[in-house]
């Protein structure tokens, strides 16, 4: 679920680690971005532009209500303990790892915000929705006239046709886990003669 929800929406991945059920509209349509994680703790976005709220397409928001269920409280991602996870443990133990399975280059949770960004643009989405979704400063005083963030139904509206530019992975009923298991290393034993 962690990497389809980065993957569909540009979240950095501390913001993603940040996040809880209460971050979330009731149908999973919209993410209001408030905080992120960094090392295990909460804190505020990294810029004023980070505290956004981003749609998702359809598809991606049934995913995420099905992963959620009935919970109301809680980070929507986090270790056995409900601790906040660890960017560079997702990294060693599952990304990369799934990565080299599938014969793919070594890369970090970035490349799936850079594979957002590149599908809205391909898609003609409006780039002050691509800005307003990604937390990116407006550079222009003409893009501070633009109210198309305020539109929440265009906005809405605009992730629904754009759409995710991946399959959806259905959901599984045996809880999904970001985390790969360790391998066991065989040992050998010697005998004294």
């Amino acid at each position: 679920m962690l990497y389809a929800l980065l993957a569909g929406t540009g979240l950095r991945v501390g913001e993603a680690f940040g996040l809880e059920v209460k971050h979330l509209s009731s149908d999973c349509r919209t993410i209001t971005v408030e905080q992120s994680c960094w090392e295990g703790d909460i804190q505020t976005p990294k810029t004023k532009n980070a505290y956004r709220q981003v749609d998702l397409n359809p598809a991606l928001a049934d995913l995420l209500k099905t992963f959620v269920k009935d919970r109301r409280v809680g980070l929507l991602f986090a270790n056995k303990a409900g601790m906040p996870l660890f960017q560079s443990d997702l990294l060693r133990r599952s990304l990369h790892p799934i990565l080299k399975e599938l014969c793919v280059e070594k890369a970090g949770f970035h490349a799936m915000r850079r594979f957002r960004t590149t599908w809205l643009r391909k898609q003609r989405a409006p780039e002050d929705l691509i800005k307003f979704w990604l937390g990116h400063a407006k550079q222009s005083v003409t893009d501070g006239y633009s109210k198309l963030a305020d539109d929440v139904e265009f906005r809405k509206q605009v992730a629904e046709d754009t759409g995710i530019g991946f399959e959806v992975p259905a959901y599984e009923e045996k809880p999904m886990r970001p985390m790969r298991p360790r391998k066991s290393e065989e040992r050998t034993v010697g005998v004294a003669a």
